[in-house]
């Protein structure tokens, strides 16, 4: 029995969906693209998530992985390529390419504020709208956006409240967990402040219920296990004390 060819399939206008036998060369496969492209502006093909074959052939056949469609019969992994894309012999384009597939990884920028109390600072936490948990205040850093810049932007639209990030305390690996993606979180150090901060400080409605400085045993009882483990390594150190500066880099904040 012969082997069924490459197929091209309009699927909409200026849109067509390419596909293969599992075992088709990858150059058969790009030169199928390259003429798809001389009639539509964008040929698309959809893999199977547990093709990783099928994933490499459409990788290097110059389309762009674009996300996964969920369905009944199984997810599929979208790729496509377009009329306009770079050409991927193009350093641009290959880059383009490469970057459409590699590893992503999310970030969290925070900043840890203290007050003036002695014999030991307070830190400012955040009762949050959508958990229990109360945690330092920040957020997830957008894409292209410096974490430095993200943590300052979050706080100024959670808090109303201005202040610069200052060194950077803590990195901090969050693994998967409860639907969450891994994610690194970043602590700046957002200095020493009288507890007097707290009255300009105006919550954001949509996500802060309040905020108010904590000692250490209520960031124990308000915050989550592995929040209070980091907020006591930023801590250690942006105050160094007889034992030296704590690590800076942990992993769920141990």
């Amino acid at each position: 029995m012969s082997k069924q060819p490459t197929t091209v399939t309009p699927v909409g206008e200026g849109v067509a969906r390419i596909s293969w036998v599992a075992d088709e060369n990858v150059d058969v496969v790009r030169r199928e693209v390259a003429a798809a492209l001389v009639d539509h502006q964008r040929v698309e093909a959809h893999v199977a998530v547990d093709d990783e074959t099928g994933q490499r052939t459409a990788t290097w056949s110059g389309m762009r992985r674009e996300g996964i469609m969920r369905g009944v019969g199984g997810d599929l992994v979208v790729y496509a390529r377009l009329a306009s894309d770079t050409p991927v012999h193009e350093p641009g384009g290959f880059r383009a390419l490469l970057n459409s597939f590699l590893p992503r990884k999310r970030a969290i920028s925070q900043m840890l504020i203290r007050d003036t109390t002695e014999p030991e600072p307070r830190v400012l936490l955040c009762q949050l709208t959508y958990k229990q948990d109360w945690d330092l205040p920040g957020g997830v850093v957008e894409v292209g956006e410096s974490p430095q810049d993200a943590v300052v932007r979050e706080v100024e639209e959670e808090l109303a409240l201005s202040l610069p990030a200052g060194p950077l305390l803590l990195t901090d690996w969050l693994p998967p967990w409860g639907g969450w993606d891994d994610a690194l979180c970043l602590v700046f150090d957002g200095g020493v402040h009288d507890s007097s901060i707290v009255e300009r400080i105006v919550e954001q409605e949509r996500e802060i219920r309040s905020a108010a400085f904590c000692t250490a045993a209520e960031v124990a009882d308000r915050a989550a296990d592995f929040t209070a483990r980091r907020v006591a390594s930023a801590l250690r150190n942006a105050s160094p004390g007889v034992d030296g500066p704590g690590p800076t880099y942990t992993e769920s904040g141990r």
